[in-house]
Parts: structure tokens; sequence; C-alpha cells
């Protein structure tokens, strides 16, 4: 019993350490930093995701008001020239607007303090994207948090010498999988960019494809359960390949919208109403 309860807590532990990493390095997750403008160090925070169809606010905190700001963006990956906006002052907070694009589509955009540039580098990215309603996020979150604790509990059954969970925990394993990843992810995916699955075989989205990976990884777990003499050995080798999987950060080479595409599209449309 004792041993149980140790195995719970130790997944619980692997599970939320793993959940805080993909999150924190995840190229959603806001750009932040610091900055010396005059004699203040002003820290940022730079919005790197933005849903529903309001533009995205971007905002830079200041007790100086006399520090002006502009922000610069673009079409990522195009070569539009970037679109200047005087960032308005109130109440400690610097703000200017990113316009709302398509789905799944980037702008590319930067900050400049009194002439100095934030950040001083790599100009962050922010995908657009729709919104996802609450009540199926929700679920969604809770599958694929539950689909990885009972991944993460299930392997380490390896550790002991009964087999008697095992099955069980490799069942619900696979539901709590399916059930976040295939059902509510694909739904989630549908209301945030418009298709169902971008994976293999229809795409190169990482996140559908790895959570391919890992429902392949623990299907092969069950099919050798009966027919391995060391069951527990595969049912820890797809937990690690579903912690692997997790440590992927979220959204990366996820759906980007093709601005050449949706150009040419518009160009066509407006051919068609000319004619």
């Amino acid at each position: 019993m004792k041993k149980t309860i140790l195995f719970w807590i130790l997944a619980l532990i692997i599970t939320l350490a793993s959940a805080i990493y993909q999150r924190s390095t995840g190229p959603t997750y806001p750009l932040s930093g610091s900055i010396q403008v005059g004699n203040e160090k002003i820290r940022y925070s730079l919005i790197r995701t933005h849903g529903g169809e309001t533009d995205a606010v971007v905002e830079i905190k200041t007790n100086d008001e006399s520090i002006t700001g502009i922000l610069y963006w673009k079409r990522f990956k195009t070569e539009d020239e970037f679109t200047s906006v005087e960032m308005e002052y109130s109440e400690g907070i610097l703000t200017a607007s990113l316009p709302n694009q398509p789905p799944a589509g980037k702008l590319e955009y930067y900050v400049e303090l009194d002439g100095e540039k934030i950040p001083g580098k790599k100009n962050p990215v922010i995908r657009f994207k729709g919104d996802v309603p609450t009540w199926l996020l929700i679920p969604h979150v809770i599958g694929m948090f539950g689909a990885m604790l009972l991944a993460t509990r299930t392997g380490l059954e390896f550790f002991r010498k009964e087999k008697n969970n095992l099955l069980n925990l490799t069942y619900w394993t696979i539901g709590f999988l399916l059930a976040g990843g295939f059902v509510l992810g694909p739904a989630v995916q549908l209301y945030a960019f418009g298709a169902w699955w971008t994976g293999f075989p229809f795409g190169t989205d990482l996140t559908d494809n790895k959570t391919l990976i890992a429902l392949i990884a623990w299907l092969i777990a069950l099919f050798m359960y009966k027919r391995s003499k060391s069951p527990k050995g595969w049912a820890l080798g797809a937990s690690i390949v579903m912690l692997i999987v997790y440590l992927i950060p979220h959204s990366l080479l996820g759906s980007e919208l093709d601005y050449s595409e949706l150009d040419n599209e518009n160009i066509e449309i407006h051919n068609s109403i000319m004619e």
C-alpha cells in the first residue's frame, strides 16, 4: 500500500514537472526579459499566442510616462515591410495592438522604447487562433494530463514484483490518451485552426504526430502484455516514449498559415469580381 501511494506521488511529480517544462519552453510561451531605458529597468513579457477575433494587445509596464514606445509588425515569412504603431501610455502601461489574423496566421514583431529595441536579438512571433470554448478545452487538458499521469504510473509498475495492476493501468492510459488526444484534441484543433488532424498522413504537425507516436507505443505495450515474458518492460518503454513526447515543446512545428497562398486566393477573388 505504501509503495502504491509512493508511486502515485512520484508519477504526479514527474507529470507536473514535464508539463511545466513543456509549457515554458514552447513557442507560444511569452518571451520575457528586461532592458535598461534611461534610469529605469523595464521588464517585459511579449505574447506569442492569441485566440479569438480581437486584436492582440502588446503591453509594456513602465512608471515613466515620458518613455515613448513604437510597435513594429509584419506578416511572418513574407517580404512585407514592417508597419509601425505608436504605443499609448495609460496608468503605467504602454499599449499597442497587433491586427487579428486568420487562424494559424503569424505576425513577427518587436518594440522600441526610446529607440531601444525589445527584444535585442530574435523577434518574437505570435500565432493567432480561433476561440476554443472552455467546455471543450478543459476536458482536453484533463485528458492529456491524465494520460501522462497514468502512463508514468503504469511505467512504475516495472519496479513491483506483482503485475496485477499492469493491464488495468495500461487500459486506463490508452483510454485517456484516446479521449484527450484523438477525440477532444482534434475538436480543439478544429476550433483553433479549422482542421481536425494535420499530422501523419495529412501533414507534419508535430503535436498531432507525437500524440500518434505515444498511442502506437502503448498499443504495442498492450499487444505484448500476454506475448512477452517481461510485459512490464514494454510498459516502461511506452512510458518513456510518452515522457519524451511530452517534453517536446507544445505547438512546435504547429499549424501555420501560408500567406502567399492566401494572397493568391485574394487576387483570384478580386479578378473574378472585376470580370
